[in-house]
């Protein structure tokens, strides 16, 4: 069993920048792809970004493209999404998810592909 549990999230304004944080337990990360969705209020959740396990390449929903950059750092059992020039439409609940082994784009972004999430934390940007 994979525990993920996201911190980081907090208060900013428009153009701000916040890191948000996804630290694991329970398993390595180094063998699950990852990655970070979002969810705002009367919306479904929607991809953000995600890092593949077998060659770290990297995928990013069109809205934060050049805005967004997803890592991880396997020593420390722990994902990033770094988040810079925040917009108000980018607020919401962040969530992080794990998906074992090296999938394949099409599986990468559907939530539904994901065997395991933390609990979300939330993203509130002012204008």
């Amino acid at each position: 069993q994979v525990l993920l549990v996201e911190s980081g999230g907090g208060v900013v304004q428009t153009g701000d920048s916040l890191r948000l944080s996804c630290a694991a337990s329970g398993r390595t990360l180094s063998n699950y792809s990852m990655g970070w969705f979002r969810q705002s209020p009367g919306k479904e959740r929607e991809f953000v970004a995600a890092i593949r396990w077998s060659d770290s390449r990297t995928y990013y929903a069109d809205s934060v493209k050049g805005r967004f950059t997803i890592s991880r750092d396997n020593a420390k059992n722990t994902v990033y999404l770094q988040m810079s020039s925040l917009k108000p439409e980018d607020t919401a609940v962040y969530y992080c998810a794990a998906v074992p082994g090296g999938r394949i784009y099409a599986v990468l972004v559907t939530a539904r592909a994901y065997e395991h999430w933390g609990q979300g934390t939330q993203v509130t940007v002012s204008s």
